[in-house]
């Protein structure tokens, strides 16, 4: 079922919040995308069309968001770098059960200090999306990434 412009206009304004949170490192934000009971993965294209489960990153709720926030913070150590995210206009239908799943392309470029940029990642989120009292929050968000080679580590959310 198709939704309204003002929904749509809802929906964009997620998106290109999760965009802005994530590329400048905001990860105390981040989590706040979600509700609770979430689901967040980064999946190659095939082992998604294969229903194959392996994902490169898996989290199964709010609180392991966190936890990936956290070990981003304080844990990780990593070459620097910077993220920017250039995503395209969403479809949205409406559920029965009144969530609304959105599908939207993706590209994401990585810029080290003194280096050149390069396209760092690039695929399609396929969002499940609900209302709750603070907006609109993901329910889950599946990165379907395209490429077969993926860098040897990818340390923030795509």
């Amino acid at each position: 079922m198709a939704v309204g412009d003002d929904v749509y206009l809802a929906v964009v304004r997620l998106l290109a919040e999760y965009a802005a949170v994530v590329d400048a490192g905001d990860w105390d934000r981040w989590p706040e995308l979600f509700i609770d009971e979430c689901v967040y993965k980064l999946q190659s294209r095939e082992n998604h069309e294969r229903g194959f489960p392996l994902a490169t990153m898996a989290f199964e709720s709010k609180g392991m968001l966190k936890d990936r926030a956290y070990a981003i913070r304080e844990t990780l150590f990593h070459d620097p770098y910077y993220q920017r995210h250039v995503v395209g206009p969403p479809q949205v239908v409406a559920g029965d059960d009144g969530r609304l799943d959105a599908e939207a392309n993706y590209a994401v470029f990585r810029t080290k200090p003194g280096e050149l940029t390069t396209v760092f990642n690039v695929g399609r989120y396929l969002d499940t999306i609900v209302r709750t009292p603070e907006g609109l929050k993901f329910a889950s968000r599946l990165c379907v990434y395209d490429s077969e080679l993926i860098p040897n580590s990818i340390i923030y959310p795509i």
